[in-house]
This record gives C-alpha cells, structure tokens and sequence, in this order.
C-alpha cells in the first residue's frame, strides 16, 4: 500500500457537513465505494493524528488508523454503496471498530469476513428498568454492588449457579433466547427468562441456523422514553453488557484459517490480510455464517442467565419479587454480527449482509422488524459509556436508515489501547476518582480498573452528540452510573 504524505492523504478526504466525511476512490487501492466518517470537531482529532502518525512512520509497521481500515473495507467485493465509520471508531482487525458495510446477497462475488464482526461475536448489551429510585439504593449501593458480584460470575473460568451439561450447551447453541425460555419452565417457576423479555431483543433473542447499576439522570424525548417505562429522573435501571468471549474467539479464528485457504483458491485479494473473507455462497462463508450464529445464541443466553442472576440480587436486596420490582428487559442491542436484511439501494430493495462492528442496529419508526411497543418512536438503541461515564438511550430514525443501513455508534470507542492504558494509568487513582463521584465498583481484576477507566476512552456524549446532530439516531435518555460490576 502506497504510503503518501499526511497532506496528500487529506487530499482525498471531504467534509460533507460537520459531523460527516467522505473518503474517496484512491485513498487506496481498489475502492469501487467510497468510505465515510461521521465525527464532530472535537472527535475528528484522533482519527486525523492516527492518519498523520502513520504517515509519519513510513512503511515501519504498527496497527493501520481506523480511516485506512475504513477505506480497505471499501475494497472488498461485493460491498454496497459505501463504509461507514460512526464516530466512536478506532483501529481494530481487519475492520475498524465502529465499522458498519453491507454486501449484496445476490452477487456471486460478495464475501462475509469475520474481521467484519468481531472477535467477541454478539457481544451487546442489555437495559433491565426497575421501579427504584436513586434513593431507594442510596444506603445500600455497596452491598448491591457486593450481591451482584455474588450472584453473577465474572472473569474467565468463574462458575455460577445454573447448572450446565454438555447437551445444554449444544442446545443453547442452537435456540438461543429459546433454550432460556424452555429451561425456565421445565427447572423453576418463573426462571431464567421471562416470555415477554423475548420481544424486546434483536431476532427475538435466537439465530436460525455484568455491568453497571445505573440511574435516569437526563430525559430528552419523554414519549419514546415512557414507552420503554423509564419515565423519570433518579429511576434505577441496570445494564448487562456481555457477549460470547472465548467461544466467538474460536469461532472466528477457526473460520480466518478457513478462508484464507478460499482466498488463494477463488483468487480474492484484499488490502490486509486481516481482512481474510470468504464468497457468501462458499462452503466456508456458509459455515462461518452458521458458527457465527451459533455463538450469537450462546451470547443471548449468556445476558438471559446473567438478567436472572440480576433479577434474583435485586429480589434479594430489597426483600421483594423481580415482578415487583418491575425489572422488565427495555431491550437487548447486538454490536458485533453480520445479519441479512432488506435496505433501499439506489431506489431497489435489496437483500444484504450487513456486517456491524462495534456499532448498533438502530432501524426507524414503523420498522417490521422492531417491536410492537417501539414501532412509534423507532428501536432502543443501548450506548454504554465507560464505569465512570453516563450511558445513553437512543432511537433509530429513518435518516440513519437511508445513510447508514440503520445503524448507529455502540459506546464511546477507545482513545488508548488496552496496554497503554494498564502502563499509563494508576490503579488506586482510577478508584478513587470512581469513589469520588460516589460509583461503587467490584472488579474481578485489579488490571480492567485501568483498561476500563475513563480515561481510556473518548467523550461517549461527543459520540451520541455527533449521531443525534447528523440525525442518524435520536437521543432519548441519559443514564448515570451509581455502582459497577466488572468481569
């Protein structure tokens, strides 16, 4: 890849508006759409010191910038009309993290690629309300942190109270959200899922084929918001944000070897090995398509046992039942998964993959595919901010359809690497800012306190500021967080 000047890199580059950018053919080799970013002024910095640090380098290596990954992707057959950037993105494999394209169903040359998804395949979030208020948790918000960190487990090889087989796995690999559902009948009285919980999850919570207690701190659409019966400030909700870890892991690196193999035989190239891809018809694209799936299901069943869980803490806590509590599942948002779905492209309906990474579904009023209760006020879109941040509430809106394929940011998308973050930052001092702003925090290791930090990440209301003011979603509730679980 051709490595140019940092002025002559910007030369490709136009702002469209001021939150948007478009990257055109050129920037690198065998683009047929162009890229485009949306970042408002006080976001576009990091992406343009990305650029110019790479530039400065040379050909000396390192993690391409997120807009050089944005405009790769643009190189990828069978893509349609352009990739998107939304403005929480930064470098990841292959794709950027917060990359969203979409390829045409029908053309035999259209390929799916696991970098397009994610290592964490369906990792997503949750919004669980209740009918607390902030000062209903305020004398008990450490032993609520404490009975969630009990009750749910956190970190790699932790165990928890529901019992597993072999079979079950299998099953719930299969079923997803279904497998919740027909284990709460057959092993306890209103169990691991509620049935009215599936409606208000993306594909009902199954593909064929811990995180903080928080309050209402802000409202700004009080229609949209009452529909999902969060209906005033200091009202308690909690968000569960979890994914498939080390099996989506497995799953895509299983499937990289794969195709890498059904490149060299059907003659693909791309820009970045990363990149490795599969035609959406091949074996490999199909197989990866059904694994994917697979550890999307067992994504799903992983929030619905961890709602459960949260469920029972809270029941516990306040000596009630989580039906009295209200805890009812607002929605459950997915950021890493490719789906098939019908948009408009130039006037036709057509058939697409859509690949979201790092980013959110986030379709419009009257959509099919949304439920009935959000079908005036467009889906929940579900923003999770960082443990010391406010998080967000959005709504799909027709505009993000038409521009994004209905998608939109999914957090606040990293400022420092992982490692970076751990070398740079203090542990103490990271807890004592939390305890300051009165969060309490149970961590299952010392190390996430900095890769989590604030201070890892860029301005999550920068983010959701930029997607409201470009109208590619619409903000409806901001979120405070008073105590954290991490695991």
């Amino acid at each position: 890849m051709p490595v140019r000047t940092f002025d002559q890199e910007m030369g490709f580059i136009q702002q469209l508006s001021p939150y948007h950018y478009r990257v055109a053919a050129g920037f690198v080799p065998g683009m047929s759409v162009p890229g485009v970013f949306y970042v408002n002024d006080r976001l576009k910095g990091l992406l343009f010191e990305e650029l110019q640090a790479y530039c400065q380098r040379g050909e000396h290596g390192g993690f391409l910038p997120a807009v050089k990954q944005l405009a790769n992707v643009a190189a990828l057959p069978g893509i349609v009309k352009k990739s998107i950037a939304l403005p929480d993105v930064h470098s990841g494999y292959g794709f950027a993290i917060g990359n969203v394209a979409a390829f045409d169903m029908a053309d035999p040359q259209a390929v799916v690629s696991p970098g397009g998804v994610g290592f964490d395949i369906n990792c997503g979030v949750r919004l669980i309300r209740t009918n607390l208020t902030e000062s209903d948790v305020a004398d008990v918000r450490e032993q609520l942190a404490q009975a969630l960190f009990d009750h749910i487990p956190v970190g790699v090889g932790s165990q928890g109270i529901i019992p597993t087989t072999a079979r079950d796995l299998e099953e719930a690999l299969e079923m997803g959200m279904d497998w919740s559902l027909r284990e709460a009948s057959r092993r306890l009285q209103g169990g691991y899922s509620w049935a009215q919980d599936k409606e208000h999850w993306e594909e009902y919570g199954g593909m064929v084929g811990g995180e903080p207690s928080k309050v209402v701190d802000e409202v700004f659409d009080r229609v949209a918001a009452r529909k999902m019966g969060i209906d005033q400030v200091g009202q308690v909700c909690v968000m569960i944000h979890s994914g498939s870890r080390g099996l989506g892991h497995q799953v895509a690196t299983d499937a990289l070897v794969g195709m890498e193999r059904a490149m060299a035989r059907d003659g693909i190239l791309t820009n970045d090995r990363q990149l490795a891809c599969a035609r959406i018809g091949s074996q490999e694209g199909q197989d990866y398509l059904t694994a994917m799936a697979c550890a999307a299901n067992y994504a799903w069943v992983n929030r619905s046992s961890m709602t459960f869980l949260c469920r029972q803490a809270f029941a516990k806590m306040f000596g009630s039942t989580p039906d009295d509590l209200d805890m009812h599942v607002v929605y459950d948002v997915s950021h890493n998964i490719a789906k098939v779905e019908e948009h408009l492209v130039d006037g036709q309906l057509k058939t697409l993959l859509v690949h979201r990474k790092g980013s959110t579904r986030a379709f419009p009023p009257h959509h099919p595919l949304i439920p009935v209760d959000y079908q005036l006020t467009g889906q929940p879109v579900l923003i999770g901010g960082t443990m010391g941040t406010c998080s967000y509430v959005l709504t799909g809106t027709e505009k993000g359809m038409g521009e994004t394929f209905g998608s939109t940011c999914h957090g606040a998308g990293r400022a420092r690497s992982r490692n970076n973050s751990r070398n740079k930052l203090d542990y103490q001092q990271v807890l004592d800012a939390l305890k300051t702003k009165g969060i309490a925090i149970r961590v299952a290791s010392p190390k996430l306190v900095m890769e989590e930090a604030p201070e890892s990440y860029k301005d999550v209301s920068e983010v959701v500021d930029t997607c409201h003011s470009a109208g590619i979603s619409k903000k409806t509730v901001k979120l405070r967080p008073i105590a954290v679980v991490k695991g």
